[in-house]
C-alpha cells in the first residue's frame, strides 16, 4: 500500500510512541490524499492521526507471536538489499 509505512510488530526493542505516529501519520495522508492539510481540514486530519495510532498501539499491544523478535539493523540491511538488487547500486 504506502511503502513509506515500515512493519512495526516483533522488534527488539519494540516500537516507540513516536514510530507507531509516524506510520499513522503516512496511513493518513494516503487516505486524504494530503501531504499537509489546509487550516479548515487541520483538525479533522490530526484527530485521525490521533486515533489511527491509538488503535495501531493497541493492535501491536495485542498481537502475539513464536518467532524470535527481529532486530532492526538486520531488517534494515535486507531491505537495502533487496533495494540494490532491485533497483541496481548507484552508478554500477
Amino acid at each position: 500500500m504506502c511503502r513509506n509505512i515500515k512493519t512495526l510488530f516483533n522488534f527488539d526493542p519494540p516500537a516507540t510512541s513516536d514510530e507507531v505516529r509516524a506510520a499513522s501519520l503516512q496511513f493518513v495522508r494516503k487516505l486524504s490524499g494530503f501531504n499537509k492539510p489546509s487550516k479548515t481540514n487541520e483538525e479533522a486530519f490530526d484527530l485521525a492521526i490521533e486515533r489511527v495510532s491509538a488503535a495501531a498501539q493497541e493492535m501491536l499491544n495485542s498481537l502475539a507471536t513464536n518467532a524470535p523478535p527481529r532486530d532492526r539493523d538486520i531488517e534494515a540491511a535486507r531491505a537495502k538489499e533487496r533495494s540494490r538488487l532491485r533497483f541496481g547500486s548507484a552508478g554500477g
